[in-house]
């Protein structure tokens, strides 16, 4: 029944915005951080906490460490898109979604023919010199040695995600706070909604419409005017 409202109200609405999390990207193989077997239990037994890893200060100090985490954890080339991903896809095409915004950095929305979509922490996709800006893909991350250094002026390359102790991207932010403040319908999936700044944009909602679907509870349930607690891919894959 649930998911004959949903569908209703994706039929009724051309102003829908997506706000997504780790567990959108569950679905295609790819670990989520804070679940039993996401990044942050896996990976117990390094050297270091996985959290201080993905930490600016780690990047700075233990360069090497760094990409050999990032890129034997971070990075998943082999990853498809999966229900939830094509279903948006499907839904910007038929002009009723406006804008994804998502916490995840793999490139799966893209991937699956999402045009705007706007990336709080950053992609893998994107990789930069840190001294002269130079723009390097993530094929050249993948084949470099040890360490990315740019062939312009040989400083290191670092990858274009948010990591620990750094800030978000003001245009992005603004961005967001814009699209989820004038949507009609805001979606929000794969996301506990727990960890900030992000989970606060969600308070920018105006409207009456807020659908949650995530495979545990939230703080925002009782907002909600229809919560899920199933797969991402599966309800959004019913209403198309």
């Amino acid at each position: 029944m649930d998911k004959n409202k949903l569908k209703t109200i994706v039929e009724k609405s051309n102003n829908i915005v997506f706000f997504g999390g780790a567990g959108v990207s569950t679905e295609s193989n790819i670990p989520d951080f804070r679940s039993s077997s996401g990044l942050y239990t896996t990976s117990k037994n390094r050297k270091y906490p996985p959290e201080y890893m993905l930490s600016h200060t780690f990047f700075k100090n233990h360069t090497e460490e760094f990409f050999e985490f990032y890129k034997g954890e971070m990075i998943h080339i082999n990853a498809k898109p999966n229900k939830a991903h094509m279903a948006l896809a499907e839904l910007e095409k038929r002009e009723k979604l406006k804008a994804i915004i998502t916490q995840n950095i793999d490139g799966l929305h893209q991937r699956a023919g999402s045009k705007n979509v706007l990336e709080l922490h950053g992609s893998v996709y994107r990789n930069y010199c840190t001294k002269c800006n130079k723009f390097f893909d993530l094929d050249y991350i993948l084949n470099s040695s040890a360490v990315p250094i740019c062939h312009k002026c040989g400083e290191i390359i670092k990858p274009d995600v948010v990591l620990y102790e750094e800030g978000l991207d003001m245009d992005t932010i603004n961005k967001t706070i814009e699209y989820i403040s004038n949507a009609d319908v805001l979606i929000i999936g794969g996301t506990s909604l727990s960890v900030y700044p992000a989970a606060g944009l969600v308070e920018y909602y105006r409207g009456d419409k807020l659908v949650l679907i995530n495979k545990s509870e939230t703080q925002y349930d009782s907002k909600a005017c229809l919560s899920f607690q199933q797969n991402i891919g599966e309800v959004l894959g019913s209403i198309i």
